[in-house]
C-alpha cells in the first residue's frame, strides 16, 4: 500500500435475513488495492469463514499462524477451492473478525491477499494471521465471503469493501 494511500468505501452489505453468502461484484478497476472488513455469525457450529475471488474455487494457497493465548500453531494449504478467512469456528452469538488485504487486485501478476482474523469467545478464542495467494492474473471483480459447507450466514453479518487509492 502506498504511502498517504485513502480508502474509499465501495460497498457495505448487513444481512437481515439468513444468506449463504454476501458477494461484491463489478468491483471497479480504479484503485490499487482492495480491503475487506468481515463480521461474520453463523448459527451452524464448526463452520469457518471463506473467500473466493472471481467464484474461482481452484488455484489458493496460504500460510497460517494462529494463537490460543495457551498455544500457538501453523499450518500450509496448496491447491486449495477458497481462502479461509476465520479458522475458528463461527457462533451465533459472538461475531469473528476478518480484515482481508488484497494488493494489486488489478494487476497482471498472482494476487497476494494478507488475512487477520480475531475471535473471542470469552477466553476460548483465537487469532489467526495468513498471507494467502489467488493463482491467477486477471483482475479480482467479484469477491464472495461465505461460511464453510453450505451453511448460511446469520442475521448481523455485515462485510465493508474498500478501495486503496494512492494520494
Amino acid at each position: 500500500m502506498a504511502a498517504g494511500a485513502t480508502y474509499e468505501p465501495i460497498a457495505t452489505t448487513t444481512l437481515a435475513s439468513a444468506a449463504n453468502a454476501i458477494t461484491f461484484s463489478s468491483i471497479p478497476a480504479t484503485y490499487t488495492d482492495l480491503v475487506v472488513v468481515f463480521n461474520a455469525l453463523c448459527s451452524t457450529g464448526g463452520t469457518t469463514g471463506q473467500m473466493l475471488l472471481n467464484n474461482a474455487t481452484t488455484g489458493y494457497s496460504a500460510t497460517f499462524l494462529r494463537g490460543t493465548g495457551s498455544a500457538a500453531a501453523s499450518n500450509r494449504f496448496t491447491s486449495d477451492s477458497s481462502l479461509t478467512v476465520m479458522y475458528q469456528a463461527l457462533s451465533s452469538t459472538v461475531p469473528s473478525h476478518a480484515r482481508i488485504n488484497i494488493f494489486n487486485y488489478t494487476g497482471s501478476t498472482y494476487k497476494t491477499v494478507l488475512i487477520e482474523d480475531a475471535q473471542d469467545y470469552n477466553g476460548s478464542g483465537q487469532v489467526m494471521r495468513s498471507v494467502g495467494l489467488y493463482q491467477s492474473t486477471s483482475a479480482i471483480t467479484s469477491i464472495k465471503l461465505q461460511a464453510s459447507g453450505g451453511a448460511n450466514l446469520d442475521i448481523g453479518t455485515t462485510a465493508t469493501l474498500y478501495g486503496i487509492k494512492a494520494a
